[in-house]
């Protein structure tokens, strides 16, 4: 066998298992997401939960999808430079876990919530988009029925050292 060959060998045996990695391995050199604490404040009293910023297209791309879990009081900030409208939105493509969101307006108000089960399509094409209906510059994604449990609803304010609206204090 010449050495062309045994390369294209190699290559055939290789690839195939390097595009099953995830993706969070082939973008090494994107830095872990920061962690913070962010805080929704409610009419029955502040709640606080560890979040992941999703503040660069690759994270806010790559989002949740492909966990098997999330740990409970934990969830995914993602925010943007500017105002989205209320049309984008977000979906559930290869996402594992039911998750709630959240859609915050720059004032730090959420303007929507929502509910998302995970799309069991392999087509992308095939799994719903959920839109606010409203401009947004963030969005909190947790456990599916967190908000609920807690009494969290439309208009409470959400605070983060990533955010720039002012929530009321403590």
């Amino acid at each position: 066998m010449t050495l062309t060959r045994r390369r294209v060998l190699t290559a055939a045996l290789t690839l195939p298992a390097v595009a099953c990695l995830p993706t969070s391995w082939v973008r090494a050199g994107e830095p872990a997401a920061e962690r913070r604490t962010a805080v929704i404040h409610t009419a029955s009293g502040p709640q606080r939960l560890e979040v992941e910023i999703a503040d660069t297209p690759a994270r806010r791309e790559q989002g949740l999808m492909g966990r098997r879990s999330l740990g409970e009081g934990h969830g995914m900030l993602f925010v943007y430079g500017q105002a989205q409208p209320g049309r984008r939105g977000f979906w559930m493509y290869r996402t594992r876990i039911p998750l709630d969101i959240a859609f915050i307006d720059g004032d730090g108000r959420i303007v929507s919530l929502q509910t998302m089960p995970p799309c069991e399509s392999a087509k992308a094409a095939e799994c719903p988009v959920y839109t606010p209906g409203s401009a947004y510059h963030a969005a909190l994604e947790v456990n599916a029925g967190y908000f609920a449990s807690r009494g969290i609803s439309e208009g409470d304010c959400v605070s983060a050292a990533a955010l720039a609206g002012q929530c009321p204090r403590e």
